[in-house]
Formats: C-alpha cells, structure tokens, sequence
C-alpha cells in the first residue's frame, strides 16, 4: 500500500479553525482542540442568536412604545387596539421610533385618540 502524506490538507483544516478562533481569550485561541470546541460552540451560539435577536428588538420597541403610550394614561394594549381599529398601519418599530425621536408626531396619534372621545 503506498504511503498517504496528509500534511497540506491537515493544516489546511486546523487553519481555518484557528483562524475562526482569532479573539478568543486564552487557550481557545491557540490550540487546536480546545480551538475547536470553541469554535463549535461559538457557531450554534450565533446560529440560535440570529433568532433571538429578532425576539429581543421586537420586546425593546414594545417596551419604548409602552413608556411613552403611558405618560398619556393609556396602556400598550389598549393604544395598539385603537391604532388598529383606526387603520393606522404603522408597524411597532416605526411606532418606537416616533416614541425615541419625533415626540411631536406621537403626539399627534395620540391627540387622534383624545379629540376622537370629545
């Protein structure tokens, strides 16, 4: 049986895992099989974030439109059924926008409320 000389495609490998490894701390940045692991794990990590993130932003806009619905006296829930109820199509992070940036134009939604029950 000849001889299988695997030098090349083996550090081909252990490259591209220690160059996935740059900016780990200690030893997971420098061996290979500690570099490994971390590198795995690092990867269904960011794998499961990617969804999570999307989670987390929808619950920060929901959570800015809520402080600023408040300070008029009416609850999250109640002002999304009104905008609702009224058509406005304006999605939650536009929404949080308006409440973080332009004051005046939430105002003027919630204004429509007000002037609606006179």
């Amino acid at each position: 049986m000849t001889r299988v000389k695997r030098g090349v495609v083996a550090r081909k490998r252990r490259k591209k895992v220690l160059n996935l490894a740059k900016g780990f701390r200690g030893a997971s940045s420098i061996l290979f099989r500690t570099a490994n692991q971390q590198t795995m794990k690092a990867l269904c990590y960011s794998y499961r974030d990617r969804n999570q993130r999307k989670r987390q932003f929808r619950n920060l806009w929901i959570t800015r439109i809520n402080a600023r619905s408040r300070e008029y006296g009416m609850p999250y829930h109640e002002f999304m059924y009104y905008l609702r109820s009224k058509r406005v199509c304006l999605n939650r992070k536009m929404l949080s926008q308006l409440a973080l940036k332009d004051t005046f134009a939430f105002n003027l939604l919630m204004d429509l409320k007000e002037n609606k029950q006179q």
